[in-house]
Order: C-alpha cells, then structure tokens, then sequence
C-alpha cells in the first residue's frame, strides 16, 4: 500500500504565502506523476498543479504564475509554492500520486486525507 501524508495548510490573509508538502511512503516502484487538487465551498475538485517524472509541469489557468509545484524524488515528497493568494483559493487541498507499486505493468492512484487552505479577505 501506498500512504500520502500532506502538511503546511493554515490560515492566511490575502495576499500570503504558504508551502504545502506531500511525502508519500509504502510500496513505490516508480512515481509517475504528483499532483495537488482542491475542492472549494460549493465548488467541484479540480486540478492545481501536476509534475510528471520527467518534469513536466501543469498548472491550471487560475493560479499559474503565482503557484509553483516541485518535488524531491530522494524523499519522495512534492511541494507546492502558493504566493499571492487570494481568498478563492480557499477550500481543500488534496495531493495524489500516480504510483507503479510493483514491477508489474499497472499504475495506480493514491490521495492524501486532505490540509485545509483558508485565505481571509
């Protein structure tokens, strides 16, 4: 099994910044991807920032240019940079990994239990 484990969220004013990490632990053969969602009040999930293996990064239209996702593939751990926030990126931050957890050819994915991000007015 693969475990998720996220940290960093609290409480800020707009404007703040705050760094949220996710380490993964468990029965990892290779990360393929690692990703943070977030679901606001009233909102659907969606997707924040990926990186690939191969270091390819998405951002969602939202927050690029004032987010930045990294990752430390030693410690098994993917950050996420949030600067200039601002209170619409309130809500639930979830990290994922997308996880071969053996030699054999299949890919699973794997959610952290969530850290709450709030950003006052």
């Amino acid at each position: 099994q693969v475990q998720l484990v996220e940290s960093g969220g609290g409480l800020v004013q707009a404007g703040g910044s705050l760094r949220l990490s996710c380490t993964a632990s468990g029965d990892i053969f290779r990360t393929n991807v690692m990703g943070w969602y977030r679901q606001g009040p009233g909102k659907q999930r969606e997707l924040v920032a990926q990186i690939t293996s191969g270091n390819i990064l998405y951002y969602a239209a939202s927050v690029k240019g004032r987010f930045t996702i990294s990752r430390d593939d030693a410690k098994n751990t993917v950050y996420l940079q949030m600067d200039s926030l601002k209170p619409e990126d309130t809500g639930v931050y979830y990290c994922y990994a997308d996880v071969r957890t053996s030699p054999l050819p299949y890919d699973y994915q794997f959610w952290g239990p969530g850290t709450q991000v709030t950003v006052s007015s």
